[in-house]
């Protein structure tokens, strides 16, 4: 009878475990909703979304979100152009290549990447890149190109861990029968291995787009943070995530309302990816 009731407590402790994330999940998603769909009714869905001017202080003042709709898009990609084939890469040698006492020194300071706040990113990239940038590119440094090369040093961590542990996953005799077959160690990793660790190497790169996209402080520091159109790789851009963070400290009224709606956007777009990510996903592992 008392393991009995142990056990029943024990399955309540984890039932409730459980469900706080998903109570968060919707604790938020009823905040960010209430907040941001009365906004976006009264403005317009089409002008919200596909205004090209944000000016909250004009009169009459406007409120289109599509250059930090593109700022960002155009940021996250090129932080996946940078993080995923060098995190990919860095898994595999860690996995495969790796010598031991090497690992032992690598996978500590990857690790340590991990735990570094966002902030030291950016004044990283603000002392170090920027200057770099500037003196190849011209202009102040602070732009797309730079925000890109931060943002995809801040998701290698992300990335490698995950694919690292996907394709340890992979059972050993998947290596060994494409050894025996005649297959090079290379050519078994990357035709054998990769393709049976795709499940959890696709996940790596879902979180790092997650990571990427909700960046704030660090892109603050080195995007230029311009309201206007994105008009090359070298011209500062503003993301909907640090668009919300510089103004929502004096925002009232139309202006705060519009920020919340901003994150609603920003919401429901990182619902998108993961969603549409997830489908390919799971039509991959059907393949």
């Amino acid at each position: 009878m008392k393991s009995k009731s142990v056990e029943s407590i024990m399955k309540g402790i984890f039932f409730i475990s459980a469900t706080v994330s998903v109570i968060a999940i919707v604790l938020i998603s009823f905040f960010i909703f209430a907040g941001g769909i009365p906004f976006i009714k009264e403005y317009g869905l089409k002008d919200f979304i596909f205004g090209t001017l944000w000016k909250p202080n004009n009169t009459p003042s406007a409120f289109g979100i599509l250059p930090m709709i593109m700022g960002s898009i155009y940021v996250t990609i090129g932080a996946i152009a940078i993080g995923v084939p060098i995190g990919i890469l860095t898994a595999i040698y860690l996995a495969k290549f790796c010598d031991k006492k090497i690992y032992k020194f690598i996978k500590p300071c990857i690790n340590l990447m991990a735990g570094i706040p966002s902030i030291v990113y950016g004044f990283f990239a603000l002392v170090v890149i920027v200057p770099v940038i500037r003196d190849i590119f011209g202009g102040t440094g602070m732009n797309i190109i730079t925000a890109s090369i931060l943002l995809g040093i801040m998701i290698l961590p992300t990335i490698i861990n995950i694919s690292e542990a996907a394709i340890r996953a992979v059972p050993q005799n998947y290596y060994e029968g494409s050894i025996a077959l005649g297959a090079s160690h290379e050519k078994s990793i990357v035709f054998v291995v990769l393709p049976a660790a795709k499940s959890g190497i696709l996940s790596s790169i879902i979180l790092g787009i997650g990571r990427a996209i909700g960046e704030t402080m660090a892109v603050i520091l080195v995007a230029g943070n311009q309201a206007r159109m994105p008009a090359g790789l070298i011209k500062g851009v503003r993301t909907l995530t640090t668009n919300i963070v510089m103004e929502m400290a004096y925002a009232t009224d139309e202006h705060r309302q519009a920020l919340i709606a901003t994150a609603t956007i920003l919401f429901l777009f990182i619902l998108i990816i993961n969603g549409s990510f997830l489908v390919i996903k799971r039509r991959a592992n059907n393949g």
